[in-house]
């Protein structure tokens, strides 16, 4: 086991309803390797759940246990650290930097990580997402599947334990988002990834090898 959430639970305060909550006991656990899609419909709580397991937000009650540490008991720079070796992220809306080349952007976490090699790593996972005769292209001279390529080679770059996917491909039209999926699946597949992903997309949902809806604050 990688990943183990116990008693989850998140609300919010709302200046006209009160205090709403979004997620209520959630218990759940996924194993090195596995593949697992979230769904429910807007507004379920899935895009907050998967901030909770990467750390971007604490939970009001409950453990978050990755790799046998608890993010809820850390302190933010031990945090901050932790989640940028341990979690990669891939977000619907890319969150590329406007200024840095595709090349540039993969190699970010490295270097504020000050790992070794960084020229090599880079151009490998350059070639595994089909960019390297665009790794000097910023984002706006890219198109939206390219954009999510730099940020799935981006997520990956640091080899690690977790991947998390929000609605990798809502971004995208049909082919183009199929054409992603295909990539994204097949690098998770090839470097032996765990991977949650967030989605209505209930043809990408079933891809992966567990399926679980979120409905009424519990996951089902």
């Amino acid at each position: 086991m990688i990943l183990e959430l116990k008693n989850i639970g998140k609300s919010f305060e709302q200046p006209r309803a009160g205090t709403i909550q979004v997620l209520n006991t959630i218990n759940f656990s996924i194993d090195a390797g596995e593949t697992i899609a979230i769904t429910g419909h807007s507004g379920s709580g899935k895009t907050t759940l998967l901030s909770l397991i990467a750390g971007l937000d604490l939970p009001d009650t409950g453990e978050i246990l990755l790799d046998g540490e608890d993010l809820c008991r850390m302190k933010e720079n031990q945090l901050a650290r932790f989640r940028a070796l341990k979690i990669g992220f891939i977000f619907q809306q890319f969150h590329l930097m406007p200024h840095l080349t595709a090349k540039e952007n993969i190699s970010l976490p490295l270097e504020i990580l000050k790992q070794d090699d960084i020229s090599r790593r880079v151009d490998d996972m350059l070639d595994k997402t089909g960019l390297t005769d665009r790794q000097n292209h910023v984002p706006a001279q890219l198109s939206g599947g390219e954009n999510q390529r730099v940020a799935i080679a981006r997520a990956l770059i640091v080899k690690p334990k977790l991947l998390l996917a929000d609605e990798p491909t809502g971004n995208l039209d049909i082919e183009t988002g199929n054409k992603i999926a295909a990539l994204l699946f097949d690098l998770v597949e090839k470097e032996n990834k765990t991977l949650i992903m967030v989605t209505h997309n209930q043809a990408l949902a079933h891809r992966c090898q567990r399926v679980q809806e979120l409905k009424h604050g519990s996951l089902g």
